[in-house]
């Protein structure tokens, strides 16, 4: 069996050998190896794809994108968004904390950046900045938490997972209903889980229709999690509630994504990929030396940080000839 007879006529004599489409199908679901069609229709489909990236010389990323243009799995895009900051320079902006913010979205499966906006430190972080692409899966950490925002995107057309704190939000039931959060918090911790409807208040417009998943973290990274807040609240110089205590031991995301489709596990796994844009961003400060740039006057500091962003978009392509290679990935 070749690479190449994966991509054309010669799969369903494969098929037949192994079987047939319905013996395949029926194997996968006993083990538990496919249960639901979502974004990979069949078992078969599956199938197809483990063999190529298997077989192949494609790195995942390629086989991915091969998968997409033939036709037999349709991919939907992740997108990542975040913002990363360098500082303005001068002794008056040192003094007043001044600096420029690179507004991003990282994309995936292709794994590079895909929109980049520049501003001072004035623009803060918003969710709907970047502009919607239909279909896409919007992941974000809690400071984009924002419920007018948070609309926008959706009427846009796609989806969210959203990191939350506990009292980021005007949490309400399918009645309108304030809920305690907390309250819930503590009535599952012998389960460590929950996943079930929320509605979230908005400004302007009926609440926001989601789906609240909240895992308990395991001891070691719960701990962590209270130290940290603890040498945070020391040095804003307030007083630790008892709340943030326990809401530090949990992950607690919203999604609109349905349970139909994406599983508790798959919408954890989904929000887990958020570390890839802070490669990101470490590549574009270390493979090309991004930092603040060294004149005062905007005229010439904002042209220095847009030719380094234009840099990466031009140098990702080749930097995953490299990285798309399983070796190079497997020993990364």
């Amino acid at each position: 069996m070749t690479h190449e007879s994966l991509c054309n006529e010669d799969w369903s004599s494969i098929v037949t050998r192994l079987g047939g489409a319905a013996k395949l199908e029926k194997s996968a679901r006993e083990t538990k190896a496919f249960l639901r069609a979502r974004m990979i229709d069949s078992a078969v489909d599956l199938l197809r794809l483990i063999l190529a990236y298997c077989l192949g010389e494609r790195g995942l990323r390629s086989t991915a994108a091969w998968a997409t243009s033939v036709g037999f799995v349709d991919i939907r895009m992740i997108r990542i968004i975040d913002a990363t900051t360098v500082p303005k320079a001068g002794p008056a902006a040192r003094k007043n904390s001044e600096l420029w913010r690179i507004h991003s979205a990282f994309d995936l499966p292709r794994e590079r950046f895909g929109h980049f906006e520049l501003t001072d430190q004035q623009e803060g972080e918003r969710l709907d900045r970047i502009p919607v692409i239909k279909g896409e899966i919007r992941v974000a950490d809690r400071a984009y938490l924002q419920p007018d925002r948070m609309a926008q995107v959706l009427e846009g057309g796609a989806d969210l997972v959203i990191r939350a704190g506990w009292k980021s939000a005007r949490w309400r039931d399918a009645k309108g209903r304030p809920v305690d959060l907390i309250a819930k918090l503590r009535a599952a911790a012998a389960r460590g889980l929950i996943d079930r409807p929320i509605w979230i208040s908005r400004k302007r417009g009926a609440p926001l229709a989601l789906r609240l998943i909240a895992i308990r973290k395991p001891a070691e990274a719960a701990a962590s999690a209270r130290r940290k807040a603890h040498r945070n609240a020391q040095r804003e110089g307030h007083q630790l509630s008892k709340q943030t205590l326990e809401a530090a031991d949990w992950v607690i995301l919203v999604t609109s994504l349905t349970p139909e489709e994406f599983s508790t596990a798959d919408v954890l796994a989904l929000y887990r990929l958020r570390w890839r844009i802070e490669l990101g961003f470490k590549r574009l400060k270390s493979l090309l030396g991004l930092k603040g740039p060294p004149g005062i006057d905007e005229r010439s500091a904002r042209p220095y940080l847009l030719a380094h962003l234009l840099m990466i978009l031009l140098l990702e392509p080749l930097i995953d000839e490299l990285e798309d290679s399983p070796r190079l990935a497997n020993a990364a």
